[in-house]
């Protein structure tokens, strides 16, 4: 029986030209990371992120906090979060409604709620380009890949790739996306920027330990988007 440990990626650069660049915070967080989980122990003895470089940047800075190697880590492209930007893109050219990237974050934040919720709901049929049944396929391959590895492993990837993950192995009956989304959701709305989702696999499968753990963070440094 191996654990594998799924950690969100820190703070990325809300409203800047490039979102897919870790925030000072986010790599704080990282390195905050890092030490506490040199304390607690055991060091992973594999480490995979997925290939965006907010899930590179966080490996980094985890591995500067604990004292290891950032080169022990193997990429994995389908641990990478889903096109979030095509998803609001195509409700928008849906509803005829305008899609407002500078928008403060309470602002963007309903608009992404409403816009991922179609997605899930919408089947492959929806016209988006990955569908959410697709994605959630590919979240688990990703599992099933990790869960290979030697344990203890610790993965670096996006909160809605955890956040579907959670809710498949709560729920493995809703495996649809009109069924699975809104505990998707439920999960992908709170979980927090470096926090540590814990699942066992074993001969009987993967099993969810824990959910959204982040002890090591101080308040000034809790953020989730």
């Amino acid at each position: 029986m191996g654990v594998l440990l799924l950690v969100r990626h820190g703070q990325a650069s809300f409203g800047a030209d490039d979102y897919d660049v870790l925030s000072a915070n986010g790599w704080e967080q990282g390195r905050v990371l890092g030490r506490w989980l040199a304390e607690q122990g055991p060091a992973p003895a594999s480490v995979v992120h997925g290939g965006m470089r907010r899930h590179r940047e966080t490996w980094e800075a985890i591995a500067d906090g604990a004292g290891l190697g950032a080169g022990l880590a193997e990429t994995d492209a389908d641990w990478a979060e889903f096109d979030h930007t095509a998803v609001l893109a195509r409700y928008a050219e849906l509803t005829g409604s305008v899609v407002d990237h500078g928008a403060d974050r309470r602002a963007f934040q309903e608009q992404f709620e409403v816009s991922t919720a179609h997605w899930s709901a919408a089947g492959p049929d929806g016209g988006y380009p990955e569908p959410y049944d697709d994605f959630v396929g590919r979240a688990r391959a990703a599992l099933d890949a990790a869960a290979a590895r030697p344990g203890p492993a610790l993965v670096v990837t996006s909160g809605g790739v955890i956040a579907a993950l959670a809710a498949l192995l709560v729920v493995p009956e809703a495996s649809a996306g009109a069924a699975l989304g809104p505990v998707w959701a439920r999960f992908n709305t709170v979980i927090a920027n470096t926090s540590v989702t814990r699942v066992i696999a074993g001969a009987t499968g993967a099993r969810l330990l824990t959910f959204n753990e982040h002890p090591h963070l101080p308040r000034t440094l809790l953020t989730y988007r």
